[in-house]
């Protein structure tokens, strides 16, 4: 995976409402209304959410009639997690405990 797409990945799942929306997902597919219904957001700013994980590889939205579905693309998650066991101190992808990594990293003092 280039560092780009590691990039588009880390970025997408850095937001709690995109790391929601994907374990929402693990279920099955779901129209975005679906999605939606649990946030207390507008249709308009998870639709944003969803273009950030669509670009990011990690789900795939397409029409069925007039609405539009999205699936989770687990696969996505593969590369990013070699990225993360190549440190040695995460055995699987444990987003929030590698969220933790990152914050106390960019607050250390320098």
């Amino acid at each position: 995976m280039a560092s780009t797409s590691l990039d588009l990945v880390f970025s997408a799942l850095s937001d709690p409402t995109r790391r929601a929306i994907l374990s929402l997902l693990l279920e099955d597919d779901m129209a975005v209304t679906d999605v939606a219904e649990p946030f207390e957001m507008s249709l308009a700013a998870i639709s944003k959410h969803l273009q950030i994980l669509t670009r990011a590889g990690l789900i795939e939205q397409e029409r069925r009639g007039r609405v539009k579905w999205c699936k989770l693309v687990p696969e996505a998650l593969r590369e990013a997690s070699v990225w993360m066991e190549g440190f040695g101190q995460f055995e699987a992808v444990n987003l929030d405990q590698f969220e933790r990594f990152l914050a106390a990293e960019v607050n250390a003092p320098e």
